[in-house]
């Protein structure tokens, strides 16, 4: 509720106003844009994610994207509000490395 920065993502989908695809992997290269940017929210001490929870149809008409272009996900970007839950545990590296990887264990 208190992030710092929204960013709105957008994908170009279709040519202009057209059905025809403006590329096929438009969702994909979304995708690893928000992946890059939240690596590199979190190399330099922020937090990001990446949210669909808003009313879509109302940002786009605020925003009035251009034809073709689709407005996606929003992403949240600030400093994290705390750390992790008390009580919540991690195993060290050495435990993973020797754990059995079984469903059972």
């Amino acid at each position: 509720m208190d992030a710092g920065l929204l960013v709105v993502t957008l994908t170009r989908r279709y040519v202009d106003d057209s059905e025809v695809l403006y590329s096929e992997f438009a969702d994909y290269d979304l995708g690893q844009a928000v992946a890059h940017m939240t690596v590199q929210a979190q190399a330099i001490g922020l937090a990001a994610h990446q949210f669909r929870a808003f009313d879509k149809e109302g940002l786009t008409k605020e925003l009035d994207p251009n034809p073709g272009w689709a407005i996606i996900s929003m992403v949240a970007v600030g400093k994290a509000a705390g750390g992790p839950p008390e009580g919540r545990a991690r195993h060290s590296v050495a435990y993973l490395r020797s754990a059995a990887w079984s469903p059972g264990e």
